[in-house]
Order: structure tokens, then C-alpha cells, then sequence
């Protein structure tokens, strides 16, 4: 892309549904300058995602690039595109995920536990990894790692204060997927940490109880009047990326300001 040195180049994984869907829509239409790329694990449903956001007349553009985040090779191949058609890459946003543990079940089987770490964990940091030189290259670096408040520690202490906005959260079922995000959560303070020096940013970013794909209870969650569209985290996202979340660097923020203690 010929015009891409004028562009901020961003990256969103897991983005042909739900939250990464919905920030690849926000950003594409927020600026003329964003460059948006759909990470899809198939061309067939990357293309038809960026038919669909381009469908919305966005004021940026949009491309994808297939990338499996499980896949090594995937994600070595797709930080290699990056790089020779942008030359560096400007926001990372670690979306994908996955919760494939069975509704209402207490505990879960190693093959549940395997399958959500690849994903959950895994990806994010081998991806972010790949990607660094390409991060670095970038005069405004960010890596937004989408986690949960299911993933704050704090959150299962039994003496919580009665008023904890984390207090829904501890009776919440789905130990795999609490101790998946807990690890990513651990991630973005190991990043911020050592990235900060390289002016890379890093957030955890919970993007609240919303309607998506993601578990099997989509029908329930869109009956409960506290659960929420899918867009509403993706603004949230992109006010971390318009610089109105940088006090909050290094931490675990919510999506309409303030943080959860890890």
C-alpha cells in the first residue's frame, strides 16, 4: 500500500466477530489515517469481513491477513506481510480468544485447559513477540491485550467489599478460562515492564460483559439487562488508542476509565 507511511497501522486479532469485529469497524471509521487489518484464520472469512466494514463507508481502510494464533508458522508469516507491505505496525490489538469449557461445569479436563492456554496465552505472547521489531519501528507503539476481570485475583477473595465492582465475578464459573487471563494479565506487566524503555505501551484491557460468540450463552446473555453490545468495548478500545487512557499505561483498565487490581 503505496500511502501506507502516512497511516497508523493497526493490527486486531480474532477480528471477523464480536469485540474484534466491532473494533475493526470503530477504527476504520474513526480516521482517514488508520489502517485497519482483520487477522482471520481463513482468506475466505477475511475477505468477506473486509467487504462488510468497507460496506460502512469507513473514513480509514482495511485489509486482513490470516493468521492462526495456535500456528507458529501462521504467525511468522503474517508479522513477514506485515512487514513487507507497511514496514512497521503501530497498535497491536490481542483479541482473540476462546472459552470452550462446558457451561456450568466447577472444573475441567486437560484437553479444555490445553485449548484455551494455546489461544488465550500462547498467541498473544508469541504474536507480540514476532511482532516487537516491527512495534519498535512505530513513533506511537501499543499493545492492547483483551483480558477480563475474570482474570483479577483479587476478584476471588472472599472477603471482598461489598461495593467491589469485581464482586459479580467471583462466583462465575470457568476456572481454565480465569487462570488463562490471569496469565495474560501477568503478560502485560512482564511487557510493560521491559517494553516501556522501547516506547512500546502496553494495556490489559477488559472490554466488560457483552453480547458475542465467545461461550455457548449468547441467547441468556442478551436476555440480562447488565450485559452489553460488543461495541461499547470496542470504544473503549478506541480510547486507548486516541491517547485518553495513556495515565493508565502498565495496567488493568476498564473500559470507561479506571482499573481492576490485578
Amino acid at each position: 500500500m503505496s500511502s501506507s507511511i502516512d497511516k497508523q497501522v493497526i493490527l486486531i486479532t480474532g477480528a471477523t466477530a464480536g469485540i474484534g469485529f466491532d473494533t475493526a469497524v470503530y477504527l476504520a471509521a474513526d480516521s482517514a489515517k488508520n489502517h485497519v487489518i482483520m487477522g482471520a484464520r481463513s482468506a475466505a472469512k477475511g475477505e468477506a469481513k473486509v467487504k462488510d466494514v468497507q460496506a460502512k463507508s469507513p473514513k480509514g481502510t482495511v485489509s486482513f491477513v490470516i493468521v492462526d494464533q495456535n500456528d507458529d508458522e501462521s504467525i511468522s508469516a503474517a508479522v513477514k506481510q506485515i512487514e513487507q507491505e507497511f514496514g512497521r505496525l503501530d497498535v497491536l490489538v490481542n483479541n482473540a480468544g476462546v472459552a470452550p469449557e462446558p457451561t456450568g461445569k466447577v472444573w475441567t479436563t486437560r484437553k479444555h485447559l490445553r485449548t484455551i492456554f494455546e489461544t488465550n496465552v500462547f498467541g498473544p505472547t508469541i504474536l507480540t513477540e514476532a511482532a516487537l521489531p516491527l512495534l519498535k519501528h512505530s513513533k506511537n507503539a501499543m499493545v492492547i491485550n483483551v483480558t477480563s476481570g475474570l482474570g483479577s485475583i483479587a476478584g476471588l477473595d472472599t472477603n471482598l467489599d461489598s461495593n467491589s465492582p469485581l464482586l459479580p465475578f467471583q462466583g462465575v464459573l470457568g476456572p481454565g478460562y480465569r487462570m488463562s487471563k490471569a496469565a495474560l494479565n501477568t503478560l502485560t506487566a512482564y511487557q510493560h515492564l521491559h517494553l516501556h524503555k522501547d516506547g512500546v505501551k502496553t494495556w490489559a484491557y477488559c472490554p466488560g460483559y457483552v453480547v458475542t460468540d465467545l461461550t455457548a450463552d449468547r441467547d441468556s446473555r442478551m436476555a440480562e439487562p447488565w450485559c452489553e453490545s460488543s461495541e461499547t468495548s470496542a470504544q473503549g478500545i478506541l480510547d486507548i488508542v486516541h491517547g485518553e487512557r495513556d495515565a493508565e499505561v502498565g495496567k488493568f483498565v476498564t473500559k470507561r476509565g479506571g482499573a481492576y487490581p490485578w
